[in-house]
């Protein structure tokens, strides 16, 4: 997505989920994009106990709105959470 501040974004990613590692070498972007397909795919949760990728979206998209960050940043965050379970679901059917 082209206009988008990955360092900002990042930051707000973080104070949503804080207790999240995000430490990385990698860009800001990367770093961002790998921590929420990573959520999407439950990946954080032991496999038993693993949610459906449509469900991990929904809790993730209703904590985003139910944040204190900045509508424009929720909207930026959504943006990318759709497009990933998107990515994920495509793949998913190949």
């Amino acid at each position: 997505m082209q206009g988008m501040d990955y360092d900002k974004l990042l930051d707000e990613y973080r104070t949503i989920w804080n207790n999240r590692k995000l430490q990385s070498e990698q860009v800001p972007e990367d770093i961002l994009k790998e921590a929420i397909s990573r959520d999407l795919k439950d990946e954080n949760s032991h496999p038993r106990a693993r949610k459906p990728l449509m469900v991990k979206y929904f809790l993730a998209t209703k904590r985003i709105v139910e944040s204190s960050v900045p509508s424009e940043s929720k909207i930026m965050l959504i943006r990318l959470h759709l497009e990933t379970a998107e990515a994920i679901q495509a793949g998913a059917e190949e």
